[in-house]
């Protein structure tokens, strides 16, 4: 029987920390506020929607990746066009994250979140610091299947 509830715990576990980590990069991309730069920059403010519904693909995509052995023969040449897709949004965020030093000191003031700040980040360190801990301490704890 504890068996089931250690399996159940790191299943919730599992699911929380995806949905943190998820929504931290998806609210850091929406904050940032790289799609209608690049729509704006490109001039494709049409396709708004597209950029919006094929980078929601791609972190799903991912998930499923990681969570499922995939294996796609793409070769070299996949390898190639996977690589320079990458360069594209690694750079956008490079290129990016000096607007986040303007955008996190506006969006605490806006909810009101001044006097807390400190509170919340001190949770999310610990956190972090406690699933590496977990991660690293624990034998076993990533071999599920």
């Amino acid at each position: 029987m504890t068996s089931f509830f250690s399996v159940a715990a790191r299943i919730l576990i599992g699911f929380a920390s995806g949905l943190v980590i998820s929504g931290g990069v998806f609210a850091f991309i929406v904050i940032i506020g790289i799609v209608p730069r690049l729509a704006q920059k490109t001039r494709t403010g049409r396709y708004i929607y597209l950029y919006e519904d094929m980078i929601s693909l791609g972190g799903i995509a991912g998930t499923l990746t990681m969570l499922f052995d995939v294996s796609i023969p793409i070769w070299q040449v996949g390898n190639i066009l996977s690589g320079f897709f990458y360069g594209i949004f690694v750079g956008t965020l490079a290129i990016s994250i000096a607007e986040v030093l303007d955008v996190i000191p506006i969006l605490c003031r806006r909810v009101q979140l001044t006097k807390k700040i400190s509170y919340l980040m001190l949770m999310l360190a610990l956190g972090k610091c406690a699933g590496a801990l977990v991660y690293f301490f624990i034998p076993g704890f990533m071999q599920l299947k």
